[in-house]
């Protein structure tokens, strides 16, 4: 082995850097994940590529399922450095990435986000209950004797006779998306308990409970609308009498066209979403490979702007965008462990 390549060795093993993970292999961010953290990921991105002598990050919208399989395949310049999520990262995603080398992933909590069920400004605001939810969108829901059958509600007013006669039509997002993971979970496990035929199954079989309560008709009036929310608004547009499901972020830059449906009583706003008392709300995420932060350039850079108080504070560009932000001491606390790069632990 010639002296030359042998210096070159000792660089890469002093830089940590395995070969062909060098800089040289990509001068930017790649980032994918959540199409609902999209929206807050690109405004980051913009402002760090006008601050910064880095370049803007390359995003791709890819939902959290699709963007945890993309993020958890490996470590390396040809993978992505960043996968944004509405929901958190399972312990079957952690055990992917773990058995393909992603070992050390720092989990950025950004912040919170509301899952609305909006309409058209053309039309009335609907007020649903979470009840009224699942009765509308479940495969299966109770008889009048407790056993499941097949979902025969067709119109609104079928399922509440205080609703409107309108053809139950909601667009959605798939299973791969973190806003169905949630919607599921708020929405469609929260209604299911207000039967009692199913609250008594929780309590004997949580595990078949879910397996109801999570189980979405696929009969056309629910249409998986895909991973891009601007689609759905569109839609909305088109057909005033379609509800569409997605992160409130979306409602609030479409304010003008658009309107949510009241959950329980209460509208989707910023205030009802940061002071709890609108019951479909969530955190958003995105994780991060602590193996291409001192490899990939600008990596500390981009976290460093994310979670800045001028980005993600009580007065950020983040809130004008509809991020609801996180209280003073948590976010203090998370971009410590940012700064810090410490990995989170799964459970």
């Amino acid at each position: 082995m010639s002296k030359k390549t042998i210096v070159a060795l000792a660089a890469l093993l002093a830089a940590n850097i395995v070969p062909g993970f060098g800089q040289s292999g990509r001068d930017h961010i790649n980032i994918v994940g959540s199409s609902t953290v999209y929206p807050f990921a690109t405004v980051v991105a913009e402002q760090y590529g006008k601050t910064t002598r880095f370049k803007t990050p390359k995003i791709e919208s890819t939902g959290s399922g699709g963007g945890f399989k993309l993020f958890c395949a490996g470590v390396g310049v040809e993978h992505p450095d960043i996968t944004n999520a509405s929901r958190a990262i399972k312990s079957s995603e952690g055990a992917t990435c773990a058995k393909n080398g992603v070992k050390d992933i720092i989990e950025v909590k950004i912040g919170y986000d509301g899952i609305v069920l909006a309409n058209s400004k053309k039309s009335g605001a609907l007020r649903l209950s979470a009840k009224d939810i699942f009765a509308a969108l479940a495969k299966q829901i109770p008889d009048g004797s407790g056993k499941m059958i097949p979902n025969p509600n067709q119109t609104w007013k079928d399922v509440n006779p205080s609703l409107p006669a309108v053809k139950i039509e909601v667009l959605g997002p798939p299973p791969t998306s973190g806003t169905r993971d949630a919607f599921v979970e708020l929405a469609m496990e929260t209604g299911a308990r207000k039967f009692q035929a199913l609250a008594d199954l929780r309590a004997k079989d949580e595990k078949a409970f879910t397996a109801i309560a999570h189980n979405i008709r696929e009969d056309g009036a629910y249409v998986e609308a895909g991973e891009n929310d601007n689609l759905i608004v569109q839609k909305l547009q088109a057909n005033a009498n379609a509800l569409g499901i997605f992160g409130f972020s979306f409602l609030d830059q479409n304010s003008d066209k658009l309107q949510g449906s009241y959950v329980d009583g209460v509208q989707p706003t910023f205030e009802a979403i940061a002071g709890g008392s609108y019951g479909l709300s969530r955190p958003l995420f995105f994780y991060v490979k602590k193996a291409h932060v001192a490899v990939i350039p600008g990596m500390k850079e981009y976290l460093a702007e994310f979670t800045s108080e001028k980005a993600w504070g009580a007065d950020g560009y983040l809130s004008d965008k509809g991020l609801i932000p996180m209280p003073e001491a948590e976010r203090k606390a998370v971009a410590k462990a940012v700064k810090e790069l410490t990995p989170m632990k799964f459970k």
